[in-house]
This record gives C-alpha cells, sequence and structure tokens, in this order.
C-alpha cells in the first residue's frame, strides 16, 4: 500500500531558486463579498504552491470556494487581501499566461472547430498562417485535426471539451487552469478524457491547476490534492498522491487516498 503524505512536497531536483518561486504562489488570500454583517466571507487566509510541470486538483464541498479561488488565480477576480503570483510575480488580472479551461465549453458557436482554437492567437501578434499552424498542431495533439472544419454543434460533449483544452494550449500558456471541466460529461467519457488530459499533460509538461468536487477524479489525476473546507474556504490540508500512473480505481492504495481526502472534507 502506498504511503500516505501530506503538506510538505519533495522535489529534491528544485534548485532553490526554483523552490522560492514556484510556478504559482497563493499567498494568504481572502476574498468577502459585501461589508459587516450582511456580507460573506468566501476564503480566509489560503495559503498553497504549485511547482512547474505539477499536476495539482483542489478539491472540497459546495461551499467552500473553489471557483472564487479558481476565478482570482485566473485573474478575473480581485482577492480582498493576500495575493497570487505566477514565478514570482502578482498577477494583474487575466494573462496569456493562463490557459482557461470551464465546465462550460464556451465555444463560439459560428465558428469551425479551427476558427475556435485560433481564438486566442488572433488577439496576440501572431500571422494568419502561423495561428493556424499552431492551431491544427493542438487539434492534432487532442486528436481532432481531422474535425478542423465542423462546427460546435456537429461534435459530442466530450469533443467540445477537447476543443476548450485545445483552445486554451494554443496560446501556450505557462499555467493550464480547469475547473470542473468534465463535470458536464457521462462517465464513461470522463474517464476517457481523464486519460486524454493526462497524456496532454506528458507531452507539454505544463503546470496544471484544476479543481473539482469529486475524490475519485481527484485522487486519479493528482500529484498533490489541496482540499478545502468551507465557510469559509480554508486550506484543510495537502495530500501528495504517491501513486504510478496510470492509476488503477480498484486498487486498495487508490481507495486508501480517496478514503483520506473523504475524511478531511468530512471533518
Amino acid at each position: 500500500m502506498a504511503e500516505l503524505n501530506s503538506g510538505a512536497d519533495d522535489h529534491g531536483t528544485e534548485t532553490e531558486t526554483e523552490a522560492e518561486e514556484p510556478a504559482v504562489a497563493v499567498d494568504s488570500v481572502t476574498k468577502r463579498y459585501g461589508e459587516g454583517d450582511s456580507g460573506t466571507l468566501a476564503l480566509e487566509d489560503v495559503s498553497f504552491e504549485a511547482h512547474d510541470g505539477e499536476f495539482l486538483v483542489i478539491v472540497g464541498p459546495s461551499g467552500c470556494g473553489k471557483t472564487t479561488l479558481f476565478r482570482i488565480i485566473a485573474g478575473l477576480e480581485e482577492p480582498t487581501s493576500g495575493e497570487v503570483r505566477i514565478h514570482g510575480d502578482p498577477i494583474e488580472g487575466p494573462g496569456m499566461d493562463r490557459g482557461m479551461v470551464f465546465q462550460e465549453y464556451l465555444l463560439f458557436p459560428w465558428r469551425t472547430v479551427l476558427e475556435n482554437v485560433k481564438f486566442g492567437l488572433e488577439q496576440q501578434d501572431v500571422s494568419e498562417a502561423e495561428a493556424e499552424e499552431r492551431a491544427m498542431k493542438m487539434l492534432d495533439l487532442v486528436g481532432l485535426a481531422d474535425e478542423a472544419e465542423k462546427f460546435p454543434k456537429e461534435l459530442s460533449g466530450g469533443m467540445k471539451q477537447r476543443v476548450g483544452i485545445a483552445r486554451a494550449l494554443a496560446v501556450d500558456p505557462e499555467i493550464l487552469l480547469m475547473d470542473e471541466p468534465f463535470g458536464s460529461v457521462d462517465a464513461q467519457t470522463r474517464d476517457a478524457l481523464h486519460d486524454e488530459l493526462l497524456r496532454i499533460w506528458n507531452e507539454t509538461n505544463k503546470t496544471v491547476l484544476f479543481v473539482t468536487h469529486d475524490v475519485d477524479e481527484a485522487v486519479k489525476l493528482a500529484d498533490r490534492v489541496v482540499v478545502l473546507q468551507p465557510s469559509p474556504g480554508r486550506v484543510k490540508e495537502v495530500v501528495d498522491v504517491d501513486l504510478d500512473r496510470p492509476r488503477d480505481r480498484t486498487d486498495e492504495a487508490f481507495a486508501t487516498y480517496e478514503n483520506r481526502i473523504r475524511e478531511l472534507i468530512g471533518e
């Protein structure tokens, strides 16, 4: 059975400089909506780090502030106090250093698959030829090169989400942020997308921050799991998932991690 570890991360090959400047540092983030007794404290003093190339999953029950935290890291909302840094630099809003994938597919129905993937590149100083080449490369990466000229209405839910991943990766972000991206698909499709995402992660070596309420999904994907507790959202514990990939849900060690994380959520 794999040993359960929590808290400290063991990256023996990191230099001291890299350890001082993680890919993502969430530092004492607090978020309050409104003032006084009518206000709501969504997050309180949340701190953790994600290292370069790490697959970090944030998990917790409804009301723990997972999506609020995601939006702050994405630069879509500002914290009331604290800050988020990308390689040591405080974020000042959305940026091309962070690619985002949401539960809703958010594809433009009037644009083809290829045109959807090219969208972010059109906002940059990239030639049409280069944008098309990069978009096709990303579609090939997610296994959808043959669907480039189709429109979103012609795709399944799983295929739409793979287009969303390709679009996020096309601008070559340092960080891939994913907010419950597979929550709208059936269990069989979700399993296939897990395998596809892990393959893409291995090939691109991106740092991934993945938000979910599904403990099984967290253990299947994560290097480490940040467990949040609700009311307000706080870090309960960070659990290292010391399991080789691919991971088998029927393994006793897999179940041990699941049970431990469920216990932390329920405490």
